[in-house]
């Protein structure tokens, strides 16, 4: 199950939980409407699709895709 959503600013965080403490409010599910099945699929796909990445590239093309992430990344600095 995914975490709820809670507002960044401190004040409006603050407001939430108070209400939620007091009872004038009530946790939401945010995986409300969503297919169950579906959710486990996802999941299990992010889980295997990883390892299945690694294992069809070659050490050289992991090699590569990383120096051009690193490049990225540091471009921006």
């Amino acid at each position: 199950m995914a975490r709820p959503k809670r507002p960044r600013d401190p004040n409006q965080l603050a407001h939430l939980v108070m209400r939620l403490s007091t009872g004038q409010a009530e946790e939401q599910n945010p995986d409300a409407g969503k297919d169950p099945a579906a959710i486990e699929r996802g999941r299990l796909g992010g889980l295997k699709g990883g390892l299945a990445r690694k294992k069809n590239l070659s050490e050289r093309r992991r090699r590569q895709i990383a120096k051009q992430g690193a490049k990225a990344r540091w471009k921006a600095v």
